[in-house]
């Protein structure tokens, strides 16, 4: 494996503005690490290596003749294959969508080009981006590549992505997140994933699932890096300065540490059917904030986290019809059949049921404010368990217990790796803020982030 390939985004950033290194010699390493583990792995829709070579050498080009485009110009990245590029095809994990060719470029994939960023291919998904565990039955499901015997789930529904990022084909890349599908993916493969307050980042160009749900938001293997692709997302202009010194100027609190926040955790009710190693990792979680000077308190939220799952489920279902559902009827449409259930399931959604659960959610999101004030987030576990092998899936049942309710009352939150337990595979927990907490959010993340690793060689 190249050196290279190991490094964060910021790293390979500094490495490029010192001269140590070029864009087309990162370009390069990628594309060979990609040669040679995607056959195994099946991260990829596609790839755009021709195109990502001839971006590199421009961008050396241009960086040479002092036309920098900001501090991240030259990096590679990956997109999720429900971004429309225009002139390329957008999949949206579904053979019905083989040769659908964009006729426009999404805001957000226009603000990565713009930046200088290099886009190594667009990553599978699962179908219309409506699952948890990262299955797709007929576009292939990702390998988790912490286990190279067994095929064990990536999580969903970013999954291709959270693969490619933790494998160090890429290092770092973007998803979307309707009710964990962000956050999941980067639990089950060890990523720090940021799930950010919807309307955050514009999702225009970006294929639906749940207009009132969906948001866009980075994995990475790093804090510092989800918290610049976060700005490059949002159009936040980065000032063009040593990478080393990105952070602190866009965010000064971010290695202050969590001395004095009030961060709670759940009741003990909660954990009922949590794997003992995921517990085990949730707890030393709270207990390394606690070493850290944070006060870890208790909460009596308005509901149980598991309940908010059905609610959550709603909404998408609903919607996921609207957007989809003249595909999921015909029963010749080639469509993954645990995912044309979930949207046949909006069929049967009514227009009254659907606005009572809208209003519900407005009254929760005030209750759920009320409960927390004066607390600065919410620790829980990101998942009940490390991955399953693909063979155990069951499709009925959703891995997002712990994530769903986030995008219910449309808080931000990151799921980020942490130590605990004697699991081989990742562990994870999630920091939930308020809306428009991403920068807290993160920050007590960066004190719990232990796993920075790339998975072992196979």
């Amino acid at each position: 494996m190249s050196e290279l390939t190991q490094k964060t985004a910021l790293e390979l950033a500094g490495d490029l503005h010192r001269g140590d290194t070029t864009a087309a010699e990162i370009t390069d390493a990628f594309l060979a690490r990609i040669a040679a583990e995607e056959p195994a792995l099946g991260a990829f829709a596609e790839i755009y290596a021709d195109d990502a070579r001839s971006a590199a050498r421009a961008a050396d080009a241009q960086i040479a003749a002092g036309y920098r485009r900001g501090p991240l110009h030259g990096i590679p990245i990956v997109v999720k294959d429900l971004v429309d590029w225009d002139g390329r095809v957008t999949t949206g994990g579904s053979q019905v969508h083989a040769r659908r060719v964009a006729r426009a470029t999404a805001p957000v994939l226009r603000r990565l080009l713009d930046a200088g960023l290099i886009v190594l291919g667009k990553t599978k998904t699962v179908e219309f981006a409506f699952g948890g565990w990262g299955t797709n039955a007929r576009m292939g499901t990702p390998h988790n590549p912490w286990d190279r015997r067994v095929h064990r789930v990536p999580g969903g529904s970013s999954s291709g992505t959270a693969v490619a990022v933790a494998a160090a084909l890429a290092p770092w890349g973007i998803g979307t997140d309707t009710g964990g599908s962000v956050r999941l993916p980067a639990a089950f493969c060890g990523l720090v994933g940021l799930k950010t307050t919807a309307g955050r980042i514009p999702t225009a160009g970006i294929q639906p699932l749940s207009p009132t749900l969906d948001s866009v938001g980075p994995l990475a293997r790093s804090t510092d890096d989800a918290l610049v692709l976060d700005r490059i997302l949002r159009a936040v202009a980065l000032p063009d300065i040593a990478p080393a010194d990105l952070v602190a100027r866009l965010a000064p609190a971010h290695r202050r540490g969590v001395a004095g926040l009030r961060i709670a955790r759940l009741p003990a009710f909660e954990f009922a059917d949590v794997e003992s190693t995921m517990r085990a990792a949730h707890d030393a979680a709270l207990e390394r904030l606690a070493a850290q000077g944070a006060e870890i308190v208790d909460v009596a939220l308005p509901f149980a986290v598991g309940d908010i799952v059905a609610e959550n489920g709603r909404i998408m279902a609903a919607e996921g019809y609207a957007a989809h559902g003249e595909l999921a009827d015909d029963p010749e449409t080639p469509l993954d059949e645990a995912v044309r259930a979930r949207l046949l399931g909006g069929r049967e959604i009514t227009a009254a049921a659907y606005l009572r659960t809208l209003a519900a959610r407005r009254s929760l999101q005030a209750e759920y404010a009320q409960a927390t004030a004066g607390i600065d987030a919410l620790v829980t576990p990101s998942l009940k368990a490390p991955a399953i092998p693909v063979a155990e899936v069951d499709e009925a049942v959703s891995p997002a217990h712990f994530t769903r309710f986030g995008n219910y009352l449309d808080l931000c939150g990151t799921a980020v790796p942490v130590a605990g337990g004697d699991s081989a595979l990742p562990l994870s927990v999630q920091v939930i803020c308020a809306p428009d907490r991403e920068d807290l959010s993160l920050r007590i993340a960066e004190a719990l982030l232990e796993n920075r690793s790339v998975p072992p060689a196979p």
